[in-house]
């Protein structure tokens, strides 16, 4: 297979990070267009039609072998068993898939807790909106997506509570990682407290953050710094302290 093209915003690690947590824990050979000289007017390229092949609606999206694959999650899947990062069962594959979709939402939210309006405004603009919508993600959202999170990983007997999907780390267990990263980022202060109702998904991150070659990526300059232009971004008036997590079946009964 010849190297892998990955096309994605040089200078933020945003959705694109996922795609390269996936290649680094494979020890693919990958190149991160955007980031050589020339690279953006490459990827533009392909966004603009310019290129043979399916159509990308926007970063990020890789070249394989002469195919163009976009969407995250779709990049993912389609990936993935190629470098053993999913289990060969149909069904198991199909849960994978479907964690990823639903981590991409919660990712969505995590990005309109900052832009609630318009991707194209500054935040200045939607402040005020900003902090209501931030209110809600911290006390409902986080606690319901990183609760549902820690419940996939008790239910997984396969693996005794280790991984998200199966007997072995998979896609979903290194997106899950960085999810984790970068709400510790975004909203450290919720984050703290929440994490005391989240054994397993903590012991997930850290999991993931000792493989050797995530390890050895998260050291190197390949990968970027959390910043103020992706999608978790620290703005200390949004990070409210997060409540205690409610149950569903004692949230149904009020």
């Amino acid at each position: 297979m010849a190297a892998i093209e990955l096309h994605y915003w040089p200078t933020i690690q945003g959705r694109g990070e996922f795609v390269r947590l996936l290649l680094e824990e494979a020890g693919a050979e990958y190149v991160d267009v955007a980031r050589r000289k020339g690279g953006i007017g490459a990827m533009m390229r392909f966004l603009d039609g310019e290129q043979p092949g399916a159509l990308p609606f926007a970063a990020p999206f890789v070249k394989v072998d002469g195919a163009v694959v976009s969407q995250t999650a779709n990049i993912l899947a389609f990936l993935a068993p190629r470098f053993g990062l999913v289990p060969d069962d149909e069904a198991l594959r199909a849960e994978a898939s479907q964690i990823q979709l639903t981590i991409a939402d919660f990712v969505a939210e995590a990005h309109d807790t900052h832009h609630p309006i318009a991707g194209s405004l500054y935040y200045e603009d939607q402040k005020k909106e900003a902090k209501r919508r931030a209110q809600i993600f911290v006390k409902e959202r986080m606690p319901r997506y990183l609760g549902w999170l820690e419940d996939v990983l008790a239910r997984n007997r396969e693996s005794e509570g280790r991984w998200l999907v199966g007997r072995d780390l998979t896609y979903a267990d290194l997106s899950a990682f960085q999810v984790v990263e970068g709400l510790r980022y975004a909203f450290p202060n919720a984050m703290v407290r929440l994490e005391r109702k989240l054994p397993r998904l903590v012991a997930l991150r850290d999991r993931v953050a000792a493989r050797p070659r995530i390890a050895a990526y998260l050291a190197s300059p390949r990968r970027l710094p959390f910043n103020q232009d992706g999608i978790f971004r620290r703005y200390p008036e949004l990070d409210l302290r997060a409540p205690r997590r409610t149950s569903r079946r004692r949230k149904a009964k009020r």
